[in-house]
């Protein structure tokens, strides 16, 4: 019997002015526990495998491996490297604490969690992070949540120009993994493998001092529709505004000791938060209210990927920061009683194996 538990990390992507480009790995921690039985010769379960699931979502997760996007983006790398299904008797059983549709990284988080799954199932020893970045990419093609879950800490990352072929194919490459209504049809063949180097990152310094409080409101921000609001077109003082803060905001959070003022400078944003507005009722009241001459401890605050979850950097005074911005929220919000959790993180690792 063969068993290992890989351990992802939740992330908060877009901080400050940091658009599709910065991403930071929390503390929060998607889990998969896998067991291998390679003593057995059959299985009656679809593609070898069975899934069983806790945690956030519990109704909303589906357990068959055809559809499940962990053990779908297992079988791309699988199928890339000739192995049509997991090995026989395999159990995935999957901890999940990071809340679905909050822009905390759950689907980022689950798609590094399926390309370790398949590198590890596959005796795929040979792909090596920088390599699983590529296939991330091929299934996530927005890479800051995908580089902080993968790599930890607090991420730069950018993407290399595609081919046009490549852009063109939007369902790649689990349109051609799995049969409908999961994707395409599969046709037996080898799915297309990702070039190499689509996309890369560098890992900024944070100072030990800043802490990451992330506000909950209990309610889901779809990513498509968060997306949606967002213009075709910006102003030039708007992208000029965001390009002053972004060279800012890697150097003020790796200052020890932190300087409120400049952090509080460099996580302003005019490309997408103002948008969002109209999705997270209070979002720019709470971003406009908040500042360090008023709030002790605060350094900023900005909207954790497509939200509705916010995050606010502090050093200190944490439950009355957060208690603040859930008042605020509630304030602006239809349901006046929405209900908020709160949680204090800090910088996390990135995607490892535990034997």
């Amino acid at each position: 019997m063969e068993s290992f538990v890989i351990k992802t990390p939740s992330s908060s992507a877009n901080i400050g002015p940091g658009f599709d480009v910065i991403g930071l790995a929390l503390t929060v921690y998607l889990e998969l526990h896998v067991t291998i039985d390679r003593s057995k010769t059959a299985s009656s379960e679809p593609l070898n495998c069975r899934i069983t699931y806790e945690g956030q979502g519990e109704d909303d997760i589906s357990l068959d491996p055809q559809v499940n996007l962990i053990t779908r983006v297992a079988l791309y790398v699988l199928r890339c490297h000739d192995q049509r299904a997991f090995p026989v008797e395999t159990h995935v059983h999957i901890k999940n604490p990071i809340p679905l549709g909050r822009g905390l990284g759950s689907s980022g988080a689950a798609v590094v969690a399926g390309v370790l799954l398949g590198k590890e199932v596959g005796g795929l020893h040979h792909l090596d992070n920088d390599r699983l970045f590529d296939y991330c990419l091929m299934i996530e093609r927005h890479p800051d949540n995908v580089g902080a879950a993968l790599f930890g800490g607090f991420v730069g990352t950018y993407l290399m120009p595609l081919q046009p072929e490549d852009v063109a194919r939007i369902e790649i490459p689990l349109s051609e993994v799995l049969p409908s209504p999961a994707g395409g049809v599969d046709t037996g063949k080898k799915p297309p493998e990702p070039p190499v180097g689509i996309g890369h990152h560098i890992k900024f310094p944070w100072a030990k001092e800043i802490k990451a409080v992330a506000i909950i409101p209990d309610f889901v921000v779809p990513t498509h529709e968060a997306r949606a609001v967002l213009p075709d077109k910006y102003a030039r003082q708007d992208v000029t505004f965001n390009l002053q803060r972004i060279a800012l905001l890697p150097v003020a959070l790796g200052m020890s000791p932190p300087d409120p003022e400049l952090i509080h400078l460099a996580m302003q944003d005019k490309v997408h938060q103002p948008y969002r507005q109209t999705l997270i009722p209070g979002l720019s009241q709470v971003v406009e209210s908040m500042s360090p001459k008023t709030q002790p401890g605060f350094l900023g605050v900005c909207l954790s990927g497509a939200g509705p979850t916010i995050l606010a950097l502090a050093t200190s005074n944490f439950e009355d920061i957060a208690n603040k911005i859930i008042a605020t929220l509630r304030q602006h919000n239809q349901n006046k009683e929405l209900p908020c959790e709160w949680k204090v993180l800090e910088p996390a690792e990135g995607t490892h194996v535990i034997r």
